[in-house]
């Protein structure tokens, strides 16, 4: 089995031969809670966007895969030093903060999942609307709702961060390395430098709003307006300052004092639309418990285990499957040319559509909203799935209803069809037999396009998030009828992020950890690579490089742009689906228990990267 290099050399080509050359891997590393951590430079890798072939990566020990090669290089050497699985998130999280600024940071929010070997638990770390908001955010003086780009590129997107707060409530339970050590990294790429990927630069090429802001804007962009060029040696000197005191000092150096001072007045004084975000609202988040407890369903003979509300991602996909699984033909295998059966598709799309249906109706924070029966299982109760595989006929219904799956104590209105994007995902395991799924995001890409610099005054910061956007700008629908996931204060707007832990249902042995960005779409995403590498047997890389598909609750069925045959989509037509074709960016990172260790898969879409040994 391959011993994956820890230093990332310059081009994809020389990586796979030195993948090819290397001598096998050296026992690991004994388990030592004194363990120190010394972070070293890797050199920088140059994958370009679009789709890029990854390898794929073996390990007998630890594993871990993100979305930048840098993140992952961290991760691994947290592993290396003795570090636990949620040490190594938090070290790779931090490190996307600066090098991945479009997707996820510490001005945004987060779930993960953890296995100790014993038991599942979840960490919630979503953004919370301020207190005072409530459900007229978005509406304008007549009582319509602002157009969608303008509510995400304003203060009043912005919800009170909740990354930093979470993992450290997870790193009190299953931390092992020291706090401070695993900032060390982010904080020393901060200082030193990154060089700006064709990915960032071709992201802050085609942003405009994100030249508007102050600090954003001096920041990514040369004095032309154009941003900094691919190789571009990047130094983030706020940052490294921010993140500095939060390894010294804990979470109270960014929820309290200088840091949560800027980021309120970087919202409040938005030059065109000021958020409500207050300095109590970050101290209120730092009393809050993130540990929840995790929402687990069966299917074929697995268990999965998600997050429950206010994530819709595991609901829907365990929906998705389980109506699958209670079809005729819903477990068909790949078809010859290794797609998934046309047939097979129209049968996914309408479990999607019936899945979607009730994410509109009934799923938001569980705080406020009571789940039908008072129990989020009911919408996963096998009778109740296969009652709605039942409604799937030869021809596709367009738009479904939701159903009934239990009572509820209040009647709620469909949720309109709205943007989601942005996000990032991680998988970790380590050698003590922990595994952590975690997905995390500022939501649209670069967040709601203020930066903060902590009140440094220094060049760079964070990027904020735009995580209010994800609630619905209207709090009734057309009926009257009030919306689930309406704004309200102090309430965490439904997400699709879908973190996943999978386990063999007889056993109780961890199987796998899979998870991914892409706004709505993660459901898919997700669904797909649990699909790939459990009913198709693939490996995680192969499952990732798996086309994309995608059905909501609306007539159009979307296929991943040039990769499906013209003869897919005329079969799925005369199935009455209105097919699209669009590109489905996501962001798969995956890692598959085999008999001699690990697996684990990247995304050719992104730049993501595997480490193990």
């Amino acid at each position: 089995m391959s011993d994956v290099p820890r230093t990332l050399p310059a081009s994809l080509l020389t990586i796979l031969a030195i993948l090819v050359a290397c001598e096998p891997a050296d026992a690991p590393p004994s388990p030592a809670t004194d363990a120190v951590l010394t972070y070293e430079l890797p050199v920088a890798p140059e994958i370009g966007t679009g789709y890029t072939e990854k390898p794929g990566w073996e390990a007998e020990s630890h594993m871990a895969t993100a979305a930048h090669p840098l993140a992952v290089d961290a991760g691994f050497q947290v592993l290396e030093a003795g570090g636990s699985a949620v040490d190594a998130a938090i070290a790779m999280q931090m490190v996307l903060t600066l090098v991945e600024p479009q997707s996820s940071g510490i001005g945004g929010g987060a779930f993960l999942m953890h296995f100790d070997g014993e038991a599942v638990t979840a960490f919630d770390g979503r953004e919370t609307a301020p207190a005072e908001a409530d459900e007229s955010l978005f509406l304008d003086a007549d009582g319509e709702p602002i157009p969608f780009g303008d509510a995400v590129r304003s203060g009043l997107s912005v919800g009170t961060p909740g990354t930093i707060a979470m993992l450290r409530q997870a790193h009190a339970r299953h931390g092992r390395l020291a706090w401070d050590e695993l900032f060390r990294p982010a904080i020393t790429l901060s200082e030193e430098g990154f060089e700006v990927s064709p990915r960032l630069n071709a992201l802050l090429e085609g942003d405009e709003a994100l030249r508007r802001d102050a600090l954003a804007g001096a920041f990514y962009y040369d004095e032309a307006g154009d941003p900094w060029p691919v190789g571009h040696r990047l130094r983030n000197p706020a940052l490294a300052e921010v993140l500095a005191r939060v390894a010294n000092e804990g979470p109270d150096a960014f929820y309290h004092g200088e840091v949560a001072e800027d980021i309120v007045y970087r919202v409040r004084s938005h030059p065109e639309r000021p958020g409500l975000l207050s300095v109590e609202d970050l101290a209120e988040y730092l009393q809050q418990d993130t540990e929840v407890d995790p929402l687990c369903s069966d299917w074929a003979e697995w268990r999965l285990c998600g997050f429950p509300p206010p994530s819709s991602g595991h609901l829907a996909v365990a929906q998705i499957l389980g109506i699958l699984a209670a079809v005729p033909g819903g477990d068909a295998p790949l078809a010859d040319d290794g797609l998934p059966d046309p047939d097979w598709m129209h049968l996914y799309s309408e479990a999607s559509r019936l899945a979607y249906a009730d994410r509109e109706r009934f799923v938001a924070d569980a705080r406020f909203v009571d789940a039908p029966g008072d129990d989020w299982s009911t919408l996963l109760d096998p009778d109740y799935l296969a009652a709605r595989a039942e409604l799937i006929g030869e021809r596709s219904m367009g738009e479904a209803e939701a159903g009934d799956p239990a009572p509820v104590e209040v009647a709620f209105g469909r949720h309109p069809v709205q943007t989601e994007s942005g996000t990032s995902h991680l998988s970790v395991v380590d050698l003590y037999g922990n595994a952590v799924s975690m997905t995390m995001t500022i939501e649209s890409g670069f967040g709601a396009r203020i930066m903060s610099d902590g009140g440094t005054e220094l060049a760079g910061g964070f990027l904020l998030n735009n995580e209010l956007t994800d609630f619905s700008r209207v709090p009734v629908d057309a009926m009257g009828l009030p919306i689930a996931n309406r704004v309200e204060g102090g309430k965490r707007p439904r997400s699709s992020m879908a973190p996943t832990l999978v386990f063999d249902r007889e056993s109780g042995e961890f199987v796998a950890a899979t998870g991914s960005p892409g706004g709505a779409a993660i459901i898919h995403y997700t669904a797909k690579s649990l699909l790939g590498m459990l009913s198709w047997g693939l490996s995680p890389q192969e499952a990732a490089n798996l086309p994309n598909f995608a059905a909501y609750n609306s007539p159009a069925t979307v296929l991943e742009r040039d990769r499906f045959p013209a003869t897919f989509r005329e079969v799925l037509e005369a199935r009455g689906h209105d097919v699209a074709e669009q590109a489905l960016t996501s962001g798969i990172h995956a890692i598959l228990r085999v008999p001699d260790g690990w697996q684990a898969g990247a995304d050719p879409r992104r730049e993501g990267w595997g480490m193990g040994r």
